[in-house]
């Protein structure tokens, strides 16, 4: 179900916001130049979201609690980007925000939707890399980035790089918790994982049409609603933190510093991601197995090469390069 707050409601909502005192109904008809009618309906639009609005015959309306679900609003007023997140999609549930990503930009004008983030509370049908499923309950973020690259196709791949190295920036600078990145694409806080990324993309030859950046966070998501077996692996924000936190902020930070890299990328600094990437790594210097869908074998992580894929040295001494593939620390 996609809902979107018109944009009345959203100046209606302005006007709440910057007023400490209640607000009259008149007030904001004559701000607005609508009817009283027309406010009393904005302001249930507003409820239906999530937002406590107390009203008074005498004193007007006033907002008691902000909505706690993932509005562009919220997001929208704290974004300070250029283009990531300047049009968004908010859906309450769906099966997967890659696969309506993938619909737009395959069937819409790519240049106005690069940037798009579409925003699900709940995903009831995703995957994560080799078609693992994506347990997506509500209380987290589970987004998807629309993008058009101007990035060679040799380093398409270090969108995801960026990506990583966004959610990690973003959780240590907002919760100062000490975020890691697991190669390829996991984010982990100590030995449980708390992120993962996916990047889809639609290409021929030597040119990508488009991609989409499905990024997914435990954020205000209890472990209890995972099965036995995933409660010794993954953790959530809330978790380590020991309470909820504002989805919204946190959302806008990581799309923040996602915008920053990645205009690094298609400015040709692929280095300045390299290495921002190896500082947060939990990878490197450590002991791997790989498995691939060829073979599995074990090494030393020693380094990241230039397009992303991670080298690893093989018992043997030989060197290998995996593009593409499972990792697990030994």
């Amino acid at each position: 179900m996609v809902i979107i707050l018109s944009e009345t409601a959203f100046k209606v909502l302005e006007i709440l916001e910057r007023s400490k005192e209640p607000v009259s109904g008149e007030t904001i008809s004559n701000e607005l130049k609508i009817t009283r009618s027309a406010v009393w309906k904005q302001v249930n639009e507003l409820r239906m979201m999530g937002y406590d609005i107390s009203s008074s015959q005498k004193k007007g309306y006033q907002i008691t609690h902000t909505s706690n679900r993932l509005l562009p609003y919220e997001i929208h007023k704290r974004l300070r980007t250029q283009f990531i997140g300047k049009k968004m999609r908010y859906l309450e549930n769906t099966p997967s925000t890659n696969a309506i990503g993938k619909q737009l930009a395959a069937e819409g004008n790519i240049e106005r939707l690069n940037g798009m983030v579409i925003i699900a509370e709940e995903q009831t049908g995703a995957v994560g890399r080799m078609g693992r499923p994506w347990v997506s309950p509500t209380g987290g973020v589970w987004v998807t980035i629309i993008l058009k690259p101007h990035i060679p196709i040799d380093h398409i791949f270090m969108i995801t790089m960026a990506g990583s190295v966004a959610v990690a920036r973003a959780i240590r600078k907002e919760f100062d918790l000490g975020a890691l990145i697991k190669w390829p694409n996991d984010i982990f806080i100590g030995s449980k994982k708390v992120s993962g990324l996916l990047l889809e993309l639609s290409a021929e030859a030597d040119a990508v049409h488009h991609c989409v950046v499905g990024i997914g966070i435990d954020v205000n998501v209890s472990i209890e609603n995972f099965s036995p077996e995933l409660q010794n692996l993954i953790t959530s924000i809330s978790a380590e933190l020991g309470h909820e936190v504002d989805r919204a902020a946190f959302l806008a930070r990581i799309l923040r510093e996602f915008e920053s890299r990645y205009l690094l990328l298609e400015s040709g600094e692929y280095d300045t991601i390299i290495q921002e990437w190896k500082s947060l790594s939990c990878t490197l210097e450590n002991r791997v197995q790989i498995r691939t869908l060829k073979n599995s074998f074990e090494g030393d992580a020693i380094d990241i090469d230039e397009s992303g894929a991670l080298v690893v040295r093989k018992d043997s001494g030989k060197i290998e390069r995996v593009i593409a593939g499972d990792c697990c620390h030994q």
